[in-house]
């Protein structure tokens, strides 16, 4: 018996273990095998491949049942998904519904999930912005949360790496708050948003609108090609997936360029309970597992394991691997796991109208618009609040078509539409302050369907929220009336947190070991061979959209771990 159990312990024993298949999930993937490791990759949810499980991409609105429309019963039986922007009829199957994984709102949360091979990098809003000095050196500034352990020079190479073969589109600005990168053409602009552009930089020195970075393919490059994507097609329902590979998921890029080398094997359908340790020998040795199929569990072995989860879940996952070293949770010498959680304030918005212009209108779709980057305590502090907030802005043209005629008429109508005037709007994306009270624990007593302690949300909004919430509007709305525009209204939707999907922090970085979780590695400072890479190692959250740097950090992390293991030192 004992041989047998030996047998099939080899048959369960690799190189390396991925929890998770999302952005970072799926950039470990790529990392460790093309490094030579053979790396078992652990996906919770159901295998999604990339164009054969996209089963709405093509779909007209007239193809699906309910016209692409929530239906009543999923709406009521889903009231926190149904939240969510991006769901809809066409993506229902891409989404967790409420009932199915449930969780403790200690209060209120709105917890956007996607679980399949992907994760949510197939429906992500692909916003990539790289941070700069300023962001990682903020805590230490301002003395909320620890000092980042890197600077922008540590990961300034990497987000160059992630950039050439993710394929991110964005124009070389030269602003010291948002540092340029490896970029493929930007999209286009329409008039309103120039003229916009033009009146805030002849107004202000220290705000600027640009062209949003994002993950799009507008001219695809060599590496591209040899992913097997194609150009950007404008579609813009990205969130069904997409056929084309036009936007970067690790579907249709890292996933693939994985199971190339022949390294890697992806199992889906598999909860992880929590990672084993050995205490004889001072490390992980590899990680529980659930079926979802058979409810049974089985156990994966591996010289280092990273975790890329998504933010709450490794935060989960790392609070439930308890031992007689760790009984509070894996690595949590400092006790500050699931602590200091973030996210990022997307309450506000301004909108407004605009009179000019009338000669001309916008043509087809664009899936992306110009970004307001960070302008407040930027080399100093000098606002009532802490931190700031970035902004998005786009202008469009209002239409609408008579569709009372039949035949010929209605036909004519519906290709020759009426248009009104412009209409300009605002989102805000602010920064929140990672505080002790806004946390992540696990439950006594209820489990969720494969019988492990259902996550506790403690995370609310502050005063702090509320003056930057205020500034933001204040501010939005001096620069459109210098901008020209017209009836322009403000507003605070006072929406949970949450719908940002902006989850990080819980398993931060930071120099000391008493105060932090991770070093500047993304490596547990108490088990050297655990490195977590997603969300989760979030020290702050600056303004920026997380997952680029999520991207670059997991390839740093990877190609340290890999020389590591080679030393001997993990």
């Amino acid at each position: 018996m004992s041989y047998l159990n030996i047998d099939a312990q080899a048959l369960n024993t690799y190189d390396a273990i991925v929890i998770g298949s999302g952005i970072s999930g799926g950039w470990a993937a790529k990392e460790l095998t093309g490094k030579g490791l053979r790396t078992l990759v652990l996906e919770r949810g159901r295998d999604v491949r990339h164009v054969t499980d996209y089963p709405t991409t093509n779909m007209q609105p007239w193809e699906f049942d309910h016209r692409n429309q929530l239906r009543q019963e999923v709406r009521e039986a889903n009231p926190i998904i149904s939240k969510c922007y991006a769901f809809y009829e066409g993506t229902e199957q891409f989404f967790v519904k409420d009932a199915e994984h449930p969780y403790i709102q200690e209060k209120p949360f709105d917890w956007i999930r996607g679980y399949q091979v992907g994760g949510k990098s197939l429906m992500w809003a692909r916003q990539t912005q790289r941070w700069s000095d300023f962001d990682f050196e903020g805590p230490a500034r301002d003395g909320f949360a620890v000092d980042w352990p890197i600077r922008y020079a540590d990961i300034a190479p990497w987000y160059s790496y992630v950039e050439r073969f993710a394929g991110i589109s964005g124009n070389k600005d030269g602003l010291a708050t948002l540092p340029d990168g490896e970029f493929l053409p930007p999209h286009e602009w329409n008039c309103v948003e120039k003229h916009f552009q033009q009146k805030i930089a002849g107004r202000y020195k220290d705000r600027h609108v640009i062209m949003g970075r994002a993950a799009h393919l507008t001219q695809p490059q060599p590496v591209h090609y040899q992913q097997g994507r194609a150009q950007c097609q404008h579609r813009t329902i990205c969130e069904r997936g997409c056929p084309f590979g036009g936007y970067f998921s690790s579907n249709s890029t890292t996933i693939p360029w994985a199971a190339k080398t022949g390294k890697m094997t992806l199992r889906p359908n598999s909860v992880v309970h929590s990672i084993i340790y050995d205490e004889k020998k001072g490390r992980a040795t590899g990680v529980r597992v659930i079926d979802t199929h058979t409810k049974q569990m089985q156990e994966y072995y591996a010289r280092i394991i990273f975790l890329n989860a998504a933010a709450l879940n490794s935060n989960l996952v790392l609070l439930n691997s308890t031992s007689t070293r760790f009984p509070n949770g894996l690595g949590n010498d400092s006790g500050v796991l699931g602590k200091y959680a973030a996210f990022h304030n997307y309450r506000a918005g301004v909108s407004g109208e605009y009179d000019g212009d009338l000669d001309s209108t916008t043509d087809g779709r664009r899936p992306n618009s110009p970004y307001i980057p960070r302008f407040r305590n930027v080399l100093k502090q000098e606002m009532g609040f802490l931190r700031g907030y970035a902004a998005g802005f786009s202008a469009g043209r209002a239409s609408r078509s008579d569709q009372s005629g039949v035949g010929a008429d209605l036909k004519e109508s519906l290709l020759n539409p009426k248009l009104g005037g412009w209409y300009v709007g605002s989102h805000m994306m602010g920064e929140t302050i990672p505080k002790e009270s806004n946390f992540l624990a696990l439950d006594s007593s209820l489990k969720d369907p494969y019988g492990i302690p259902q996550l506790k949300i403690s995370i609310a909004y502050d005063d702090n929220d509320d003056k930057m919430v205020k500034d933001y509007q204040e501010q939005l709305t001096e620069m459109f009336t210098e901008a020209g525009f017209k009836n322009i209204r403000v507003r605070d939707s006072h929406a949970s947190p949450g719908l940002d999907i902006h989850e990080m922090g819980g398993v931060r970085m930071g120099k000391d070991p008493k105060t932090s979780m991770l070093n500047k590695w993304n490596q547990l400072h108490a088990v050297k061979n655990v490195f977590v890479t997603d969300g989760a190692c979030m020290t702050s959250t600056s303004t920026q959209n997380p997952s680029l740097t999520y991207m670059a950090m997991t390839a740093r992390s990877a190609d340290y771990a890999v020389k590591a293991m080679k030393k001997g030192l993990v």
